[in-house]
């Protein structure tokens, strides 16, 4: 029997961390679902996640793959564009964007995020990401600025879609090194302002994340690690009288055994696709800072997710540790999302929720 957490008092969300591009989650050839990333079955996937009472999906967003066999990634669906069609497509889960800022302009974010807003109920989220692939902007004769200048900009760019989506703070005027904002407007805002989240665990990411987003979307590589992690983003929130929530993307992966599930995993490391994954690592160390104590294989297996492997028991036993340590959703992703997800909802979820850990559905 898995008893609830009593020093717990908050619910954990359920979310999706959606194969909205090729070769999702893993850098191998192993079993790969070859038509996973298809809008067919992103809506699928969506439709029954929020039929299981799951609260967030949450995609990728690349612009060029990682070469290789596989060419990880290398096939993606653009995620604003994606989440429009998936808001019609459900009634009640929560969809974010992810934008990289870089190649958007704050004002065209903020018009398309008031859109999406506006058209589904107020159910659209963001997800902004500073760059950090050279090897993806490079592709379009755009630079990467020094680490910490890039979430510079970010800020800048923040600031700029809060004030947008403000009607009580236009016309907006804006001055930094990246943006100039002359009495700035844009109607229609939404009722409410748009959930952001980061993905980064680096200093730079924690400061800024911490000032003016309302998600940390991070990954160590254990649950042992995340408690120290989100005690320092929230410490750092507090200090700016805010409160920032934490998700994670875990690479599940359960069978009958412990055994047998770590066999699984061994299966999709020896068949990783090493070009792809030493790209992918190189690119990652050199410019995220968020995955420098992550191993190649590490990686390989997950595309960064945490693993969690075992029996079923076991990886209830370690979501709700997450959720101790202080996790408020996870974005699950899994080596085969249509057939793990029914699994999911057979062999996990319902435990989740006798725990009093996950809301029933």
């Amino acid at each position: 029997m898995v008893e609830a957490h009593p020093a717990v008092d908050r619910l954990l969300s359920l979310g999706l961390f959606m194969p909205n591009c090729s070769n999702m989650p893993s850098i191998s050839t192993h079993e790969v679902v070859a038509q996973q990333w298809t809008y067919a079955e992103n809506e699928l996937l969506a439709q029954r996640a929020e039929a299981l009472g799951f609260d967030y999906l949450f995609p990728v967003s690349r612009w060029r793959g990682f070469g290789g066999e596989t060419n990880f990634l290398g096939t993606s669906l653009e995620t604003t564009t994606w989440a429009a069609a998936l808001l019609r497509a459900t009634e009640r889960i929560n969809i974010f964007s992810t934008v990289h800022i870089p190649l958007f302009h704050p004002f065209v974010v903020a018009k398309m995020g008031a859109t999406l807003a506006h058209m589904s109920g107020d159910r659209w989220g963001l997800n902004v990401v500073s760059g950090w692939s050279a090897r993806e902007f490079g592709m379009m004769g755009v630079e990467l600025a020094e680490h910490g200048r890039r979430y510079e900009r970010t800020a800048a760019f923040i600031e700029i879609l809060r004030g947008l989506w403000d009607s009580s703070q236009q016309p907006l005027n804006h001055k930094s090194d990246w943006y100039s904002v002359v009495d700035g407007e844009a109607s229609p805002i939404p009722q409410r302002q748009p959930q952001i989240a980061n993905a980064g665990t680096s200093a730079d990411a924690q400061s800024m994340t911490a000032r003016l987003c309302d998600w940390a979307f991070i990954s160590t590589p254990s649950i042992d690690a995340l408690g120290t992690l989100i005690k320092g983003i929230a410490s750092q929130a507090a200090a700016h009288h805010r409160l920032v929530r934490t998700a994670i993307f875990p690479f599940l992966l359960w069978a009958d055994s412990r055994s047998e599930a770590e066999d699984k995993l061994a299966a999709i490391i020896a068949a990783k696709d090493s070009e792809a994954a030493d790209n992918w690592l190189h690119d990652l160390t050199a410019g995220s800072g968020s995955f420098d104590d992550f191993t190649k294989d590490m990686l390989a297996a997950s595309g960064g997710g945490v693993h969690l492997v075992g029996t079923a028991a076991d990886i209830t036993e370690q979501l709700i540790e997450a959720h101790r340590l202080g996790v408020d959703a996870v974005m699950l992703t899994f080596p085969r999302y249509r057939e793990d997800l029914e699994r999911f909802a057979r062999d996990i979820q319902p435990t989740l929720v006798r725990a009093g850990i996950v809301a029933p559905s």
